[in-house]
């Protein structure tokens, strides 16, 4: 419409323009693929593929907040454990971005350790946050500190007693679905969030569910929106799983429907079990003297079941281990001696005594004539440890 010619001035006006339009661009590019870098680190840190053993059967679903937000930091784990049970673990960092993700990575790994040392789920909660705090103080110097806090929900399931206990640390509670499609939220002290420094103690509870209960773990991006309390979303989540007869895998699928086609503010995260009980056929459990007879008695014992089972392949190494292990009950124990066998996906063996100590291997000299016992048994065995139990201890 003006036919005037574009003067200099104009010639500089467009350059402007353009430049800044460049540098949007390259602003964007960056953004995108700090964005990428984030969610790719997070994956990479998330389980790929989760073993419920003999204890439950699993399935999960992840999905990242939207790019404008960030990648989040919440995980998800299940933990083989000693005894064919299992622990479940559902998290969430304060915080997105990168340093939201490599924080939730180290919070896995200090998981997966603590488990391993087989605490219960509220020592466990103390024990992490601890190293959430250590893990603060250490990065609060540094220009860019990790995120502060994090809430989390423990759990372990016993698919010989089916007891589930569980622990929270300040994180939104399961939701547990019976056989018949009864939804329940278990009433869980919340506990603080991990790394705030209360220092008030984290309490556990211990709940019976019947074979073939469902359990569902989440974040709170599941549950609460901008559009929604966390009270609607909680109900809404409960009814979607309220139908015992579908598959983890639908169930998954049906629950993450309202997310799909609209931007996440919070990352989305669910983890379904449910639960499995082994037969009374599989556990076999006697209470010996607490004297050297018993190790002949738990010898021949363990022998005959293992004839009962079919495993007479394992009959020479399991004796060995039993006598190794009952001897030490006896040499470093008091009372009587507990022995228990499992068949799952693994022969498990457990001597229980009533003292605490926890057993640790010596290096035997050539000359000693004691100190080999537990070296024996790492030999014949995939993998031995010892867990703590009310009154004792259990070593398997």
């Amino acid at each position: 419409e003006n036919p005037v010619p574009f003067q200099e001035i104009d010639l500089l006006l467009a350059e402007e323009l353009v430049g800044r339009a460049a540098q949007s661009l390259d602003n964007a590019r960056r953004f995108a693929r700090e964005q990428t870098t984030a969610l790719a680190l997070q994956r990479s840190l998330l389980p790929r593929r989760l073993r419920g053993g003999a204890a439950v059967e699993t399935a999960s679903r992840y999905l990242p907040a939207d790019i404008d937000n960030g990648v989040g930091g919440d995980w998800f784990d299940v933990i083989p454990l000693s005894g064919a049970r299992v622990a479940l673990v559902v998290g969430d960092v304060v915080g997105h971005g990168i340093n939201a993700a490599a924080a939730m990575g180290r919070l896995r790994t200090a998981v997966h350790t603590l488990a391993d040392m087989e605490l219960p789920p509220d020592e466990l909660l103390t024990h992490l946050d601890d190293t959430v705090q250590r893990l603060t103080e250490a990065d609060s110097g540094g220009p860019d500190p990790s995120p502060v806090g994090a809430t989390c929900v423990y759990a372990v399931y016993d698919p010989v007693t089916r007891l589930c206990t569980m622990a929270s640390a300040g994180h939104p509670p399961p939701a547990i679905v019976d056989p018949h499609g009864r939804v329940t939220f278990p009433d869980i002290p919340s506990g603080a969030p991990l790394g705030i420094g209360l220092g008030v103690p984290f309490e556990a509870v211990e709940l019976e569910l019947p074979e073939g209960s469902l359990l569902a773990l989440y974040t709170d991006g599941m549950v609460e929106t901008r559009s929604h309390d966390i009270d609607e979303g909680m109900h809404r989540l409960g009814t979607t799983l309220a139908e015992p007869g579908r598959t983890l895998e639908d169930l998954c699928t049906r629950a993450m429907e309202p997310f799909h086609g609209q931007a996440a503010c919070d990352d989305v995260t669910l983890l379904l079990v449910r639960t499995r009980a082994l037969d009374p056929a599989q556990v076999a459990s006697w209470t010996l003297p607490g004297d050297h007879t018993a190790v002949r008695q738990a010898r021949d014992l363990a022998a005959d079941r293992l004839t009962a089972w079919g495993l007479e392949h394992l009959e020479d190494a399991t004796k060995l281990i039993v006598s190794e292990l009952v001897t030490n009950a006896i040499r470093h124990g008091t009372g009587p001696i507990g022995l228990r066998l499992i068949q799952h996906e693994v022969l498990t063996c457990e001597v229980s005594d009533a003292d605490s100590c926890v057993p640790h291997p010596r290096s035997a000299h050539t000359t000693d004539e004691n100190g080999r016992g537990l070296f024996l048994v790492s030999q014949l065995s995939r993998r031995w440890g010892s867990r703590p139990i009310p009154g004792g201890k259990v070593v398997w």
